[in-house]
């Protein structure tokens, strides 16, 4: 287990790495635009100066050795246009545990909404429930998501008597965004478990509890559910990476204060660092989730060893 995870965490520096890497020198072919306020007022003998002092001037793979120095001393960097010369850390401090709080609700929602449904619909395959499940899930995943997204602030707006400014501290107005960011994993866990548990109920461990006497509501919550929900463990570290970059656009809908609205913004505002910035702390959760979902396998499914390889006695 101690080995296998060392790789693990070996193999996720490594990506990390490779990711950050690719993303400066993706960003070191942007227009020099972005690292100055006011670069039209700017006379070139200020451009030159200012970019030696930002080491902009040196050769590319000695500014990604100096990147990587500041960023294990904490440095991302500083905001040049979205904030003058503020730390990129003390913007994303400010902004992260907004889209962090909001993707957690969004996943307890999700898994609260979509486990259930998923297994009363395989408990019930092809009755009411079933069909009205496959519904909801056919209409999630083939209209697109901005179109729901306007209708539920439209008219949920009227519901629940908000407006269409968000207010962090009035919990009214978290309402309508975790609903909208939760519809997507709500269809993904449903479609998925249902269709897990099916397959679960076909094997022959199946056949042998019902043959024992067990009622099939037993067996279907405490035997198959329990295998068919393995495989989906995987995602949910992922998928609340996803829900938190799904937050894009519900935060620039809502006017919140997170990391989804702040993404946007920067990018029109061609603030290099502040993208560098938030692309890395993407790219470390999305690792991060990668990892755990992996070790949620293992913990989860007894039958996976890792001490051995596949043919091994």
């Amino acid at each position: 287990m101690l080995l296998y995870l060392s790789k693990r965490i070996a193999r996720s520096f490594l990506t990390l790495i490779i990711i950050l890497t690719v993303v400066f020198c993706l960003l070191r072919l942007m227009p020099i635009e972005g690292y100055f306020q006011n670069f039209d007022k700017m006379t070139p003998q200020q451009i030159e100066v200012g970019l030696k002092e930002m080491g902009l001037s040196d050769p590319l793979p000695l500014q990604i050795v100096h990147f990587f120095q500041k960023l294990l001393h904490g440095d991302l960097g500083t905001s040049r246009i979205y904030r003058s010369n503020v730390p990129v850390s003390d913007i994303l401090a400010d902004k992260v545990p907004v889209s962090i709080k909001l993707g957690i609700w969004s996943m307890v929602v999700s898994l609260l909404v979509g486990l259930p449904m998923g297994a009363f619909m395989a408990r019930y395959q092809y009755r009411w429930f079933d069909k009205i499940g496959t519904f909801f899930i056919v209409c999630i995943q083939a209209v697109p998501a901005a179109v729901y997204f306007l209708y539920i602030q439209l008219y949920g707006t009227q519901l629940f008597h908000v407006g269409l400014l968000f207010q962090i501290d009035d919990p009214n107005y978290w309402i309508l965004p975790v609903i909208s960011m939760s519809l997507g994993n709500i269809a993904f866990y449903g479609m998925w478990l249902r269709r897990y548990m099916i397959d679960e109920s076909n094997k022959d461990y199946v056949r042998l509890a019902k043959a024992k006497g067990l009622s099939e509501g037993n067996v279907m919550f405490k035997h198959i559910f329990r295998n068919a929900f393995v495989p989906l463990a995987q995602y949910i570290p992922t998928a609340f990476l996803n829900t938190v970059i799904g937050s894009i656009y519900i935060e620039s809908l809502y006017s919140i204060p997170g990391m989804g609205g702040l993404l946007v913004t920067v990018i029109k505002k061609h603030d290099n660092a502040m993208v560098q910035g938030i692309v890395l702390l993407y790219a470390c959760v999305g690792v991060l989730g990668l990892l755990l979902g992996d070790l949620m396998m293992v913990t989860l499914d007894p039958r996976i060893s890792l001490g051995k390889k596949a043919g091994d006695r």
